[in-house]
C-alpha cells in the first residue's frame, strides 16, 4: 500500500520500470527464501458445513460426533489455532502442530448447534460466508454473523457471492461475483474479509491469480497439511462429513504431518484438453524416506494405486487414463520413521 501511495498515475515511465523491477526482485527473493525444507510440524485445517442436518450426509456432521472431534483434539495435546494468528504466521514454521477449524457457507444449523459449543469453550475458527444466501431459509442472518464476528477468537472469511460452480463462469462473471460480494461485506461488516475459500474447492489458474491479488490467503478442498512451503492461495483442508468424519479416520487426520515439496506441476488445476496432465512433484534434497511415498489417484473414475516414478528427488505419476468429470484427485502419503506425512491435489474436469 505504501508503494502504491508513492506512485501516482502520473508517474514517469522510468519510475514505473524501476518499480516493476523492484517488485520482481523482491518477489523472487521471497520465493527463494521460502523454498527450503523447514521440518514444519504443520497446521491441519478441518472443514465443516452443516451440523445435525442429517438429511444432507455429504455435508453434515452429527453434533455428538463433532463434540468427540473437539475432545479428541484436546486429548491429543494439539492447540486450536486462532485464525488471526494463523494469518500473521502463515509463513513461519510451526514447532508444534496446530488445528485450524473452518466452517463453510454459514448454515443456520451451525449457529444453532455448533456455535454455542465453540463459544462456551472459546474455540477459534473461520466462518466462510457466501453473501447471496445470507438471511434466507436455512442460512444465518447478518446479525448472527456479526455476533460471531465480534469475538476475538473468530474470523469471517470470503466465500464468493453466489456459491455457484465458479469454474463454469467466464472470467468476467467470476470477477463480478467477487466484487459484488465485496460490496455486500463492506456494507454489512464494514470491511472485506482477507481470507478466501473457493466454492467446492474448484479454481483455475486465472481465478487463483485474481484471488492472490485481492486476498491474503485462500483455501481449497483438497486434503493435506499446511506447511510454510505450501502455496498460500491453494491451501489444503480435510473435508469432514458423516462418511469421512468417523472417529478412527478423524484421529488419523489430526495426527498427519506435512509432506513438504519444493514445486508441484501442473499449476493449472482446471483440466480440459490437458487431461490427463503431466504431473510431477519436486522435493528437497535433505528430505528422508522419499522412496517410500505411495500415491493413489482416481483417473478413469476408479481409485487405484498410482503408477509412480521417483528420480532426482522428483516424483512423476503416469496416469492410466484421463480423469472423469467432475473432479480428479491424487493423495500421496509417506511413513517417515513413524510420522505419516500426506498431501493431496484436486483437479476440476471440464468438457471442451
Amino acid at each position: 500500500m505504501i508503494v502504491k501511495k508513492i506512485f501516482s498515475f502520473a508517474a514517469s515511465s522510468i519510475n514505473l520500470i524501476i518499480f516493476i523491477i523492484f517488485i520482481n526482485l523482491n518477489s523472487n527473493a521471497a520465493e527463494n527464501n521460502k523454498k527450503s525444507y523447514s521440518e514444519d510440524e504443520g497446521v491441519v485445517a478441518i472443514m465443516y458445513h452443516r451440523f445435525n442436518e442429517n438429511k444432507y450426509p455429504s455435508t453434515n456432521i452429527r453434533i455428538e460426533v463433532f463434540r468427540k472431534h473437539l475432545e479428541l483434539i484436546e486429548q491429543s495435546g494439539y492447540d486450536f489455532y486462532n485464525p488471526n494468528e494463523f494469518e500473521n504466521e502463515i509463513q513461519k514454521p510451526k514447532a508444534n502442530k496446530k488445528i485450524l477449524l473452518t466452517i463453510d457457507d454459514g448454515f443456520q444449523s451451525f449457529y444453532d448447534n455448533a456455535w454455542p459449543i465453540l463459544k462456551e469453550k472459546k474455540i477459534p475458527f473461520i466462518l466462510f460466508i457466501s453473501t447471496e444466501p445470507v438471511g434466507k431459509s436455512g442460512y444465518m442472518s447478518w446479525e448472527q454473523i456479526k455476533e460471531i464476528e465480534n469475538e476475538n477468537f473468530t474470523m469471517i472469511g470470503h466465500h464468493s457471492h453466489s456459491h455457484e460452480y465458479m469454474i463454469n463462469m467466464t472470467n468476467e462473471e467470476f470477477i463480478s461475483d467477487i466484487k459484488l460480494a465485496n460490496k455486500i461485506f463492506q456494507k454489512n461488516l464494514g470491511y472485506i474479509p482477507s481470507i478466501f475459500s473457493y466454492p467446492f474447492g474448484e479454481y483455475s489458474k486465472f481465478m487463483k491469480d485474481f484471488i492472490s491479488k485481492n486476498f491474503q490467503i485462500s483455501f481449497g478442498q483438497h486434503s493435506g497439511i499446511i506447511d510454510v512451503n505450501k502455496e498460500i492461495f491453494e491451501l489444503p483442508r480435510f473435508p469432514i462429513n458423516e462418511k469421512y468424519g468417523e472417529i478412527k479416520r478423524f484421529s488419523s487426520i489430526i495426527n498427519y504431518f506435512p509432506l513438504e515439496y519444493k514445486k508441484l506441476e501442473p499449476e493449472e488445476k482446471k483440466l480440459s484438453n490437458n487431461n490427463p496432465p503431466l504431473f510431477n512433484v519436486e522435493f528437497f534434497q535433505n528430505q528422508k524416506n522419499l522412496e517410500k511415498i505411495t500415491c493413489y489417484s482416481n483417473e478413469g473414475g476408479v481409485w487405484e494405486k498410482s503408477k509412480t516414478n521417483f528420480s532426482n528427488n522428483t516424483l512423476t505419476i503416469k496416469f492410466r487414463e484421463p480423469f472423469k468429470p467432475r473432479r480428479g484427485r491424487i493423495n500421496c502419503s509417506l511413513n517417515d520413521d513413524g510420522k505419516w506425512r500426506w498431501f493431496g491435489v484436486q483437479f476440476v474436469i471440464v468438457k471442451n
